[in-house]
């Protein structure tokens, strides 16, 4: 089984393996406060993970050893996630009553009419969801399915850095997790927003939008901060490394607020609009009441405030440790800043209290 909705699992590292870095979050909880007691970021080589798979595992198994140095953590067990596109999710409906070792079975007998692969090539995982509203005998039941390839590669990633993967989540599922420690974040106590939840990573941008709290539409695109570094180097002739750091840190000539930022700002609100476009013309939605950044490339100075003026949503960065204590040893500077990053990882790492 795949282990998407693994019960219980004792304290788990969030392990987020995107496309340029391996972010790293340990959580511990008492009562219903959250604590932050590890986390660390490390760059990946270049195109050690390609649109979300990993393409070499020896340089992703070394990076997550170096981020485990780096955030001082003694734990072993870890939760990781799948990309939503590798992902294959159906609800199905099936008798109620049935225990989870016969739906188990039920499943692997019905499930091919509903995988487009061979059954001995992917990874399966169920949750009921509930009774079926159009029939009290029967129940809803979530099948997930996964080639077994994208578990095994990250299973893998791990060991190489001597962790186990407890868990296997999907994005998506992380994602949704992490949201709700946002949700009270945006004011209104009703929980029947639809708040779009706009990833923004290294070369993918990920539009995920939530109704009541979940995932009912998801979609990727190709576009990301890298296009933003791809220029710094372009046009001001620096290397990969260098451009990445003047994008950080500054120091970048007078020009570059007008003639690169500005013009890249103007492509992100582009993305955002044209993906809920698509999200609009998919349905019964034409509007969402907030769009939260997420995403390296969120934390872009003002970023939230040209899309708010342009689309005239409500739009914010988000931040899941907004209410959260920090140990000692975490720097609150470093983790405010990547913050809109650590959406994936902190719904990960959540997974140890479920």
């Amino acid at each position: 089984m795949l282990g998407l909705f693994n019960k219980k699992a004792n304290t788990l590292l969030g392990i987020d393996i995107s496309s340029t870095s391996v972010k790293l979050l340990e959580l511990s909880r008492s009562g219903s406060r959250y604590k932050v007691e590890a986390y660390a970021v490390e760059p990946l080589p270049p195109n050690a993970v390609v649109e979300k798979n990993i393409a070499e595992l020896e340089g992703v198994g070394q990076a997550i050893s170096r981020v485990l140095v780096k955030a001082k953590t003694n734990l072993k067990t870890a939760a990781v996630a799948v990309a939503g596109s590798a992902v294959i999710t159906k609800t199905i409906e099936m008798e109620a009553g049935l225990t989870d070792d016969d739906l188990e079975n039920q499943l692997k007998i019905e499930a091919d009419q509903y995988i487009p692969y061979p059954l001995e090539e992917v990874s399966i995982d169920f949750e009921v969801q509930g009774v079926s509203p159009r029939n009290a005998e029967r129940v809803e039941v979530l099948l997930a399915a996964c080639r077994k390839e994208n578990v095994e590669v990250r299973e893998a990633a791990l060991a190489l850095a001597g962790l186990t993967a407890k868990v296997v989540d999907v994005e998506a599922y992380a994602l949704e997790r992490s949201f709700d420690l946002l949700a009270q974040q945006l004011g209104s106590g009703d929980n029947d927003q639809t708040v779009a939840i706009v990833d923004i990573g290294a070369t993918m941008t990920t539009l995920s939008v939530l109704h009541k709290g979940r995932t009912i539409y998801t979609r990727e695109q190709l576009f990301g901060g890298k296009q933003l570094t791809e220029e710094i180097q372009r046009r001001y002739g620096l290397s990969v490394e260098e451009a990445g750091r003047a994008k950080k840190q500054g120091g970048l000539p007078d020009d570059y607020d007008s003639e690169v930022l500005q013009p890249f700002k103007e492509a992100v609100v582009q993305q955002v609009s044209r993906s809920l476009q698509f999200f609009f013309a998919a349905g019964q939605f034409n509007d969402v009441d907030y769009i939260l950044l997420a995403g390296g490339t969120s934390s872009i100075p003002d970023l939230d405030r040209l899309i708010q003026q342009r689309l005239g949503t409500q739009t914010q960065v988000a931040n899941p440790f907004a209410d959260m204590a920090l140990s000692s040893k975490v720097n609150a500077g470093a983790l405010a800043s990547d913050a809109p990053a650590l959406m994936i990882a902190c719904g990960l790492a959540m997974r140890s209290f479920d």
